[in-house]
């Protein structure tokens, strides 16, 4: 019996190839927090981009009549459709763009956004430009998806601002299929001015390049409004959300907007993928667009939080980082300190009870001298992790 058991072990299948993608550090290090924290130890939580607030007001009314309501069933694939006007309507009045709701696809966050519009946008083996450091799941999902990943790197001398030179180098040097960026970007919070977006956006239209515009993080600037891609083109995929402004992360709804000849192959995509993003999560992510008072109040907390960061980590020896202009992140480098990121986050995390996210979560080449501090969490944490850093940095 157990020589027949081994035999049976020896012929079992591996895991596909597509599943070998690196890790996503702030979830493995939010994994480890947790479990701390289920232990009894005090952990301060910089590690994740997740607002420490609830949802608005609004949006929980909204969610509790829609359950008192009776029936919670499917909506059509690209979303309700009094949702997808909502959104529409927001780029109206905040950008002053008009967009008809038939280029609006509800998806389930921003996640589900990226593997609908790389799903619609590229082929198995597409060469896909995207910045370093930026956020780890783009080059993930592209290369699950059999997607080669072209790191276009930014540096803290250049704002960490990608430019249409450094994609039309690359564009030379073998054609890129798709550009993906971030504005406000993580982890860096850089953001891009508007006539940089407009170069980007003429750029990409000249060469025939897909560009998807990540706008996950408007909303949450300080110093200057961001601009849209779609100020500048119809061309452009603009993927956005609910989670970071509107504090709405474990809902997962976020949106596309799409040129018009894709809104079909991305419903045809997601009737399949997911049937529809969850009818209650869209049902209050309406309500949201009204919350914006209260939401301006959170926004207010991460400034001073923001401020408080900025003003601490030079103290520390951490001064070494571009002031973020948006998002709610500070990615700091710690050269002088370590060589060993992960090994310096994984002791300020059991030794201080700081949590912070190792840079190489954002930068394969360079990540090793970088950490990501999250400054969404409540005022009070940030100031005791401020005091816990100061001290384990100087003991």
């Amino acid at each position: 019996m157990d020589q027949d058991r081994s035999a049976h072990r020896a012929h079992r299948f591996a895991a596909a190839r597509r599943s070998a993608v690196a890790p996503f550090m702030a979830m493995d290090v939010l994994r480890e927090a947790s479990a701390l924290a289920a232990g009894g130890r005090s952990i301060m939580r910089l590690e994740v981009g997740e607002p420490g607030a609830p949802p608005p007001a609004l949006v929980r009314a909204a969610a509790r009549r829609a359950l008192e309501g009776g029936r919670i069933g499917y909506t059509d694939a690209l979303g309700l459709t009094s949702l997808r006007e909502r959104i529409a309507r927001h780029y109206g009045e905040q950008y002053g763009v008009c967009i008809p709701a038939s280029r609006v696809a509800v998806t389930t966050g921003s996640s589900g956004g990226f593997i609908l519009s790389f799903l619609a946008l590229f082929d198995h083996g597409d060469r896909v430009a995207i910045a370093a450091p930026g956020y780890p799941a783009y080059r993930n999902i592209l290369e699950a998806l059999g997607c080669e990943c072209v790191a276009l790197e930014t540096s803290a001398a250049s704002g960490h601002v990608v430019t249409p030179d450094m994609i039309a180098s690359a564009h030379a040097q073998a054609p890129l299929k798709g550009v993906l960026l971030m504005s406000p970007a993580n982890p860096t919070g850089a953001m891009m001015t508007p006539q940089n977006l407009r170069d980007v956006c003429a750029l990409c239209e000249r060469l025939g390049i897909a560009f998807v515009s990540d706008e996950i993080y408007h909303g949450l600037t300080y110093e200057r409004p961001a601009a849209t891609a779609l100020q500048f083109s119809d061309e452009a995929v603009v993927v956005n959300s609910f989670s970071k402004y509107y504090c709405m992360t474990g809902w997962r709804v976020g949106w596309l907007i799409l040129p018009e000849r894709f809104a079909r192959p991305v419903e045809r995509l997601a009737q399949s993928l997911a049937i529809s993003t969850p009818y209650l999560s869209q049902v209050a992510a309406e309500a949201a667009f009204d919350a914006r008072a209260e939401l301006e109040t959170v926004k207010a907390g991460y400034a001073r939080n923001r401020a408080a960061l900025m003003a601490a980590l030079p103290m520390m020896g951490l001064g070494d980082f571009v002031a973020p202009d948006g998002a709610f992140y500070i990615y700091a480098d710690i050269g002088r300190l370590t060589n060993d990121s992960l090994d310096f986050c994984k002791r300020m995390l059991h030794e201080a009870g700081v949590a912070a996210t190792p840079g190489l979560d954002f930068d394969r080449e360079r990540g090793h001298r970088t950490l990501r501090l999250s400054y969404a969490g409540p005022e009070a944490d940030i100031l005791e992790a401020i005091a816990r850093m100061k001290a384990w940095l100087s003991s």
